[in-house]
């Protein structure tokens, strides 16, 4: 028997990186929000390496915090080491990596949300949903308690039915030794929802008393520190070194020699597991012409001795994969804490959801984060946010919010999942911007933060502050474009030391920064009356002089990529009678419901020709409802 447990206007299930930006998101917008997590201890747990960002997903959690959710102060709150990867490369790939302090940022993760206003925490699994007429009502916990809901948001990560495999184990369990969750799946297919099965890993931890560091490499933080959130201040230090080792030709025989006995190669894993992030023992076979692979030795937390095996994700048995940890440099005598292990889930098809991440086919039901068949922390806090965002402006009855391509990375990945769909766990790369240039970390305030104000979830004076931060940028472009200075012999000799051409006559400054060898600190030396301005605005001002050709160009992509974006399609619209249309892109076209012509363009199977003839149509159909 169930009884009546309480009434909200949203339910999230599951208190994972989405669930935990989804309930915060509601809540912070003034709707009665309770969240759901099978044990309260977990609350932003790390199953995988407790580290965020990285390349591709560190833009991510820079937008995240623009829009007003918390993974980034989190990070900054808890992290021990940071780095900025990609330095090397341009400004577009830039992306911030931290390694975090697990318990430590579960702790944080866990108090913000129990002390956030119109947010309940809950321990209890979902096991059913309930519905009137396609119209999510109601949950109903494993002891029988019902909350009467207006919307609901999955966020299961890797619980839905859950199995854990080991060599030839295999068990029913959630990450972590955790409770799977068993019935949540069976609900969702009584409803026509279309689940998919994937596959992640987890590396073993090892015990850092049993490991030589001294035969590994060492590496350092950085000296100069950038946190993810715009508001952080006090930016802390790194407190620990990770550590580089490689695999060699002994690991990769024990590997090859036990390769009958990998669930992967044995039929026993069914799930598809990621594609950029493969076993050691599907990297080994796939590659077997390389000599050896990068591991990284990374520590857990302060308070703890394990350290995580970055790169060494595997289903292998366990004494093999002992053997094969004892090959590797530094790791001769490993003691090992915890044994590498996949994990089979139960996920959606994504190509079942609008771009709002609502079912189409059932109101008030949204996905997010693994749920939707992404992989990683970052990919799944950014889905809860927009999830979180879009169920209260529904209950509100306001418009949604659609971040477009042209836009973030966001509004990328949501549309690569919702428009393509996914067969395998999908993972954000910078690679899958075509506006990578205008996407950069740096600018994520700019881009972002008018949306999160609007929407309630960025405060007046945080709004304030990127607004004067803007002003401070185009201010200082505007003076390097109008200051000429002369030629001289302390600023040609420091032309001719970074090998670039001295100058003879008056040169504007902004024309001297647009050179690649120049950089904003070197002309000081002949710019006198320059302001006293912050870093992240020198930042900008430099990369607005170096790129600006390119940049101009992208604006203008993005200029044609909004007038498909702006020709909305009408949502009954019966592709199946358009003439014109080949089967194919009928076919899609009808199962993905594009809310555009541009989301139209991109479905896998709808081909130029296709379009025109939506061209077309639309132009009748508007026509037609003109008169």
């Amino acid at each position: 028997m169930s009884y009546i447990a309480g009434q909200y206007d949203v339910a999230v299930i599951g208190a994972g990186h989405a669930g935990i930006e989804a309930a915060l998101a509601c809540a912070r917008m003034g709707l009665k929000t309770i969240i759901f997590a099978i044990n309260l201890d977990t609350v932003g747990n790390m199953p995988c390496n407790p580290s965020i960002g990285g390349t591709g997903k560190g833009h991510l959690v820079r937008e995240i915090d623009a829009l007003g959710g918390e993974m980034g102060k989190a990070a900054d709150k808890t992290f021990l080491q940071s780095k900025m990867l990609n330095r090397g490369k341009g400004p577009a790939v830039y992306s911030i990596r931290v390694q975090s302090d697990r318990r430590k940022y579960q702790e944080y993760m866990k108090q913000t949300l129990e002390q956030q206003e119109n947010l309940h925490v809950k321990q209890a699994e979902i096991i059913n949903i309930g519905f009137d007429d396609k119209k999510v009502k109601s949950v109903t916990t494993h002891i029988g308690a019902t909350y009467h809901v207006k919307a609901a948001i999955i966020a299961s990560g890797t619980f839905l039915k859950g199995k854990v495999i080991i060599g030839d184990v295999g068990y029913e369990s959630g990450p972590d030794g955790l409770f799977p969750a068993r019935e949540l799946s069976g609900c969702l297919l009584e409803q026509g929802v279309k689940l998919m099965r994937f596959k992640t890993g987890t590396p073993s931890r090892v015990l850092a008393s049993s490991l030589d560091f001294d035969a590994m490499e060492v590496q350092k933080g950085d000296d100069k520190i950038q946190p993810f959130s715009f508001d952080t201040i006090d930016v802390g230090e790194n407190v620990v070194d990770c550590y580089v080792t490689y695999t060699n030709q002994n690991t990769h025989k024990v590997i090859m020699d036990n390769i009958h006995r990998s669930p992967l190669y044995s039929g026993v894993i069914e799930g598809v597991g990621p594609r950029y992030c493969p076993s050691i023992e599907d990297k080994v076979m796939r590659f077997k012409d390389k000599e050896r692979h990068q591991i990284f030795i990374e520590p857990m937390g302060l308070n703890t001795e394990e350290m995580y095996v970055q790169g060494m994700s595997s289903s292998l048995p366990e004494d093999v994969q002992i053997a094969m940890l004892k090959t590797i440099k530094g790791l001769e005598n490993v003691v090992v804490t915890r044994t590498a292990y996949a994990i089979e889930y139960d996920c959606v098809d994504a190509t079942q959801l609008y771009p709002t991440l609502e079912f189409k086919e059932i109101e008030g039901l949204y996905g997010a984060g693994q749920f939707n068949g992404s992989s990683g922390y970052e990919e799944a806090a950014c889905q809860g946010l927009i999830a979180g965002i879009n169920a209260a402006l529904k209950i509100k009855g306001e418009e949604p919010l659609i971040l477009g391509r042209n836009t973030s990375y966001i509004g990328t990945l949501i549309d690569d999942l919702v428009t393509k769909g996914t067969k395998e766990p999908y993972r954000m790369m910078t690679s899958r911007s075509e506006y990578r240039l205008l996407l950069r970390q740096d600018n994520a305030d700019q881009r972002m933060m008018p949306i999160g104000h609007k929407i309630g979830l960025v405060s007046d004076e945080r709004y304030e502050n990127m607004l004067k931060k803007q002003e401070m940028i185009k201010n200082e472009i505007e003076r390097l474009e109008s200051v000429t200075v002369a030629p001289s012999k302390e600023l040609n000799d420091m032309l001719e030391q970074i090998n670039t051409t001295k100058i003879t006559t008056g040169f504007k400054l902004m024309e001297l920064l647009k050179r690649p060898e120049v950089t904003y600190e070197m002309l000081e030396i002949v710019d006198k009356q320059r302001p006293n301005l912050p870093e992240s605005v020198k930042e900008q001002v430099e990369i607005t002089a170096k790129y600006e050709g390119y940049i101009k160009r992208q604006l203008a992509q993005v200029e044609a990529f909004k007038k498909l974006e702006n020709k909305k399609l009408p949502e009954d619209v019966d592709y199946m009678s358009i003439q014109g249309l080949r089967i194919e892109a009928r076919q899609k076209l009808n199962a993905i419901r594009p809310v555009s012509l541009g989301q139209a363009s991109r479905i896998t199977g709808v081909s130029p020709a296709d379009i025109a003839v939506l061209v077309i149509y639309l132009e009748q159909w508007s026509r037609k409802n003109k008169e």
